[in-house]
């Protein structure tokens, strides 16, 4: 399992420790009359039970590979045994992609000739080092900003990295926000994903965007693609929910996340191994597990690649909830900003019931206390040396640790 802190020791041991499970042991999903919740869609085990499962099949399943081009040229030619986090940032970035290009209710099936779009999704994570989001580039990423290649990521630090990615993305044009201090700033997610509202200031026009238009055809003018009304938002929120453990103050709101429209689900696990969350049935949680071992896919000349390993094709793992680490990203997508002023009606209206604490505040604008985090800050914090030792990387603990 992930036991050790370098990548070639751990290789072995992980290979024989999910490689020899395969797809043999996974629990059928359980009979019950309790709803059953998959990011933002709510199910009947009892007769919907097919439907869960393509629904299941349908998300991107990114897991450890091995056989891949060496990552920088030298480096690792397998992630396994440390690359756990990176897949599960793979995986909520790929269903954000998912939303933007094909939509909620598109399913995955077996030996279908797929759509052109999906095919490009594939290819931004296949694992070379000019895919958008390989773990080549995740990796690399790292490295820049003083993690070796091999070392784990926390939550934190893998949203961060997936918002320097995007950018580079200019097909699907991403904004990728990360909420840092427990707080979502409406105003700042406005500003990002309508980038018209800065230069309508620039230009010095404040009634609206038909003035914006008219002011493109001199100086201020505007580059085509810059003048979309709304740039879809995947939004990441790293949270503390608890010390050790997480607080059960929170399970109930942690719980309500995943059946909003918007929820791209959460990234996190448990002490030794990270998991993609996707929904829960009862007081269970239901994830894509990142760890088998699997060989590299190269894409064939015409650009189709052979999919089938990248769809979890038997029934999804669960655990209980009281068993997450308190460290996680909660992901949200929003496609126009009707859907973002919707998420944040939600939001509002579950903090306001009584069934748990909120996890996260709202906020309008920026309050003054708050600094703008523009750039990693991955230095660690060897104050707390227990928690090391743990699978979580100390940086995720610069964010304040949500309490009663």
């Amino acid at each position: 399992m992930d036991a050790a802190y370098s990548w070639p020791a751990s290789s072995s041991a992980a290979t024989l420790t999910y490689d020899t499970l395969r797809f043999g042991e996974f629990e059928d999903f359980p009979e019950t009359s309790e709803p059953v919740w998959i990011l933002g869609k709510e199910y009947s085990a009892l007769t919907e039970k097919d439907d869960i499962l393509s629904d299941v099949t349908s998300r991107l399943w990114f897991t450890y590979r091995k056989n891949f081009q060496p990552i920088g040229g030298t480096g690792p030619t397998s992630d396994t045994g440390w690359g756990c986090m990176l897949r599960c940032g793979q995986m909520i970035l790929g269903e954000a992609l998912m939303r933007r290009h094909l939509g909620r209710d598109w399913r995955w099936a077996k030996s279908q000739k797929q759509r052109e779009d999906y095919i490009s999704i594939l290819n931004a994570f296949i694992d070379k080092k000019d895919s958008y989001y390989s773990i080549h580039q995740i990796a690399q990423m790292g490295v820049g900003e003083g993690k070796p290649i091999g070392q784990w990521y926390g939550p934190n630090t893998v949203a961060q990295v997936l918002k320097k990615l995007a950018v580079f993305d200019t097909w699907s044009r991403l904004v990728v926000h990360v909420a840092m201090d427990n707080t979502v700033v409406i105003e700042e997610i406005k500003h990002l994903c309508m980038p018209w509202l800065d230069a309508a200031g620039a230009c010095g026009e404040s009634q609206g965007l038909g003035e914006l238009n008219g002011c493109m055809e001199g100086a201020c003018a505007l580059a085509e693609e810059e003048t979309v009304l709304w740039k879809p938002l995947v939004l990441l929120i790293p949270l503390r929910l608890g010390l050790s453990d997480i607080n059960e103050a929170y399970i109930e709101t942690l719980k309500q996340c995943f059946m909003l429209p918007q929820s791209l689900g959460v990234i996190g696990g448990k002490p030794n191994s990270a998991h993609y969350f996707i929904g829960f049935v009862g007081e269970e949680l239901i994830y894509l597990d990142p760890h088998t071992t699997q060989p590299a896919v190269e894409p064939s000349e015409d650009g189709q690649v052979l999919d089938e390993t990248y769809h979890c094709q038997h029934p999804p793992c669960r655990m209980h909830i009281c068993e997450l680490d308190p460290s996680i990203a909660a992901g949200f997508f929003c496609r126009t900003e009707d859907e973002f002023d919707d998420w944040c009606m939600r939001i509002r209206r579950l903090s306001c019931n009584r069934g748990g604490l909120p996890m996260f505040e709202l906020v309008d604008s920026q309050p003054s206390h708050m600094v703008s985090v523009d750039a990693l800050n991955l230095t660690p914090d060897f104050s707390d040396s227990d928690r090391l030792e743990r699978f979580f990387d100390s940086e995720d603990e610069e964010f304040e640790i949500l309490s009663l």
